[in-house]
């Protein structure tokens, strides 16, 4: 049965091989990054493996404190279950993390057979009778940044800055600089996307906030996202090179779909601005340091935003807020009700107040 972890419990131990358990999503395995370096510190003479999804090995890898990424295909089949399972007993670890806490990662867990094997209070769908030591003050209330930063703490190293390090390469770099060489500052970067429907501010909205951005400070705006997020991308482009007109239209760069993980870290940090919905690409930002701007309507800005005074969070004020519903569980006039409330008007606030607090004045009345 599992106890609390101490200090002392993870301090006695000298492990030489250890696993960390975090698939996903990008934004928590974002905010797990700065948990390596504090790993390698504290247990110099270990190697450390992670469990991570396949589609987002690309962010971990190259890691200098890390050995080896383990892939998770999270659609891969039976056969796919095995090998993993299979290849986790095989490392022999002394140590484990799981940090997603779900009964996948709790059966990823028990495969590997470590003696010991520490979790978050956060475990559900039975992962926790795999664990045999708990965080303390890990419970869902504690924003996430700081329940995975709690294990830092732990061992005694909770004062060691929270780096988010990628390892790009010079082609990377080169990739980005080209985007970005020819574009006017200030960069606004956009990330109109997101998984979760709840989660999706309306394009038009985005549109707008920019086409203000763009007359206050004068620049370009680069449209961010994934392949499947291109669809709402360009109609964000459209609507925004009609609000500022067919001259302005070369300031406007959509990048949907174009770019690596490692590609899109490099270009996140090399920006000005970003200004996204709750998503991994604004945890991302937002943990490389580029003042960020959030967008909450179903989730919560304090349990699930990045830390840092130099970013803004705005969100709805609807009576459902951070509900946490992947799509609206309302009908009639309160379907998607977060949406609607969250106006531009109060985004357009929050917009300055990052801008003014990072070193631009607003030049518009």
């Amino acid at each position: 049965m599992f106890r609390r972890c101490t200090a002392t419990d993870l301090n006695q131990l000298q492990p030489q091989r250890i696993c960390l358990i975090k698939p996903s999503a990008l934004g928590d395995v974002v905010q797990t990054l700065p948990l390596l370096p504090v790993l390698k510190r504290r247990f110099p003479e270990a190697t450390i493996s992670w469990v991570i999804n396949r589609e987002l090995r690309d962010l971990v890898d190259g890691h200098p404190a890390l050995h080896e990424s383990i892939p998770f295909e999270r659609r891969g089949g039976w056969s796919a279950w095995v090998r993993l399972l299979s290849t986790l007993r095989q490392r022999r670890f002394d140590l484990v993390f799981d940090l997603q806490g779900l009964l996948r990662t709790g059966v990823m867990t028990a495969a590997t057979g470590a003696p010991v094997r520490v979790g978050l209070q956060t475990a559900r769908e039975g992962s926790r009778f795999t664990l045999n030591c708990v965080i303390p003050d890990t419970a869902r209330q504690r924003p996430a940044h700081a329940r995975y930063w709690q294990l830092a703490d732990v061992l005694g190293l909770g004062d060691m800055s929270r780096e988010v390090f990628v390892a790009a390469s010079d082609a990377d770099h080169a990739w980005v600089a080209n985007q970005l060489n020819r574009l006017p500052r200030p960069i606004f970067a956009v990330h109109p996307g997101a998984r979760w429907e709840t989660k999706r501010w309306p394009v038009a909205k985005f549109a707008e906030l920019m086409a203000r951005a763009q007359q206050a400070w004068p620049g370009s705006v680069l449209i961010l996202g994934s392949k499947a997020e291109r669809p709402d991308a360009e109609l964000v482009e459209r609507d925004l090179i009609q609000r500022i007109g067919v001259n302005g239209s070369a300031r406007v760069v959509n990048l949907t779909g174009q770019s690596t993980l490692k590609q899109l870290s490099v270009l996140l940090k090399q920006v000005d601005f970003v200004i996204s919905n709750d998503s991994g690409p604004m945890h991302l930002a937002a943990a490389l340091g580029t003042p960020t701007m959030g967008l909450f309507t179903c989730t919560s800005a304090v349990r699930s935003g990045p830390a840092g005074e130099r970013h803004e969070m705005v969100s709805t004020a609807v009576a459902c807020a951070a509900s946490y519903h992947k799509t609206c569980p309302h009908r009639g006039e309160g379907h998607l009700a977060c949406l609607k409330e969250l106006d531009v008007e109060r985004a357009w606030l929050a917009l300055q107040r990052l801008v003014q607090k990072n070193g631009l004045s607003n030049r518009v009345a």
